[in-house]
């Protein structure tokens, strides 16, 4: 049966387009219908299809890997009825991985489809730019585009100085100062956003509050912080998708205190683009810009155009994530050993099987 896309129901209120009803037609002959996952918990996840949000289950994948299950943003096919059920994927355009929390091989995809990536750092608490840095490398590895948001101008001691200093940290990047208690570049913010827009920051940086602002009601649940260390509680303790008045959707994310990068070299050489062009000015390809002749990176330092810090950091978040794809490889080694192995074993069981009824 032909399927003709008009989405009466306004599930492109959620990102569904005419490019994804084509490529769900064989989901439509099977009696599927789209769904986009807002909220994953409990074995369960709240999907939004063109007659309201649904609480679905799902598979675990087999083996379990993290970055192949269920994540808000996720475009799904639903079987619907008595008791929805998740049936596939559909492919992601954009996804925001880290190392997962446990430390292993596995990434976690923190949001999928992403179209905007909103780091939030407070004004109220000294800049960390080695935090800034690992998000904003997290960022541009999802190929979503980072926007950097200063919050809290209402208590800054110089946020002019502050955004200074994030500029040059990231180069190309928008840097907008704001206050959500005087309303102040709310509206600059809202502009800015598009498609989906997926909030990352720390504990304590206001994204909850700047969520509200943008959504335009109370919807996240804020909280205080504490007064030594500007620090927060996780007033968000899962990921949430909510629509956006001006178009759009907005995901909140729990504050990261763990940043650890999965397989994130074009993300760091789009966060270190000053040091990368410099290196490619060395007179030895393999130059490590430590005491090497004709070093640009190391003259550069020298002449006070690049800081140490900067190649420091940049040298700590590529030995991380090689580190971690080191880890990755190992894995899918031992996976592809252990599948062999099981097949070997079947096959022999089978013929001790056959040799037993000749």
């Amino acid at each position: 049966m032909s399927h003709t896309y008009t989405d009466p129901s306004g599930l492109s209120r959620y990102g569904w387009t005419g490019a994804l009803d084509r490529t769900f037609t064989e989901h439509y002959e099977a009696g599927l219908v789209p769904a986009r996952i807002s909220r994953v918990d409990r074995g369960l996840c709240t999907a939004v299809t063109a007659e309201g949000p649904t609480r679905a289950t799902f598979a675990a994948p087999h083996p379990p890997d993290p970055l192949l299950t269920p994540c808000t943003g996720d475009w799904a096919a639903l079987r619907p009825g008595a008791e929805p059920h998740l049936v596939a994927l559909l492919p992601r355009h954009s996804a925001i991985v880290r190392s997962s929390a446990s430390r292993s091989s596995h990434g976690q995809v923190l949001a999928a489809n992403v179209d905007t990536v909103l780091i939030a750092l407070s004004l109220a608490t000294p800049l960390d730019a080695a935090k800034l840095e690992r998000l904003l490398a997290l960022a541009w590895e999802s190929g979503a585009q980072p926007v950097i948001v200063l919050t809290k101008a209402d208590l800054a001691h110089d946020a002019g100085a502050v955004h200074d200093e994030v500029e040059a940290l990231a180069p190309g990047v928008d840097v907008l100062v704001t206050s959500v208690a005087t309303g102040r570049d709310i509206d600059v913010l809202a502009a800015l956003v598009r498609g989906t827009t997926v909030l990352l920051g720390p504990s304590g940086a206001g994204k909850s509050s700047l969520g509200n602002a943008l959504l335009g009601a109370e919807l996240l649940a804020t909280g205080t912080v504490r007064a030594q260390d500007g620090k927060g509680r996780h007033t968000t303790v899962r990921r949430e998708l909510l629509p956006l008045p001006g178009g759009g959707v907005l995901i909140d994310t729990p504050g990261l205190r763990g940043i650890s990068l999965h397989d994130a070299a074009d993300g760091l050489e789009q966060v270190f683009a000053e040091i990368e062009e410099l290196a490619a000015l060395c007179r030895f390809t393999d130059c490590a810009h430590d005491t090497e002749p004709g070093c640009a990176v190391q003259a550069a330092i020298q002449s006070g155009e690049l800081s140490g810090r900067r190649l420091r950091s940049y040298r700590k978040l590529q030995r991380e994530n090689a580190w971690a794809a080191s880890r990755t490889d190992a894995r899918l080694r031992d996976e592809r050993v252990n599948h062999k192995k099981a097949i070997t074993g079947h096959l022999r069981a089978t013929y001790r099987f056959r040799d037993r009824q000749s």
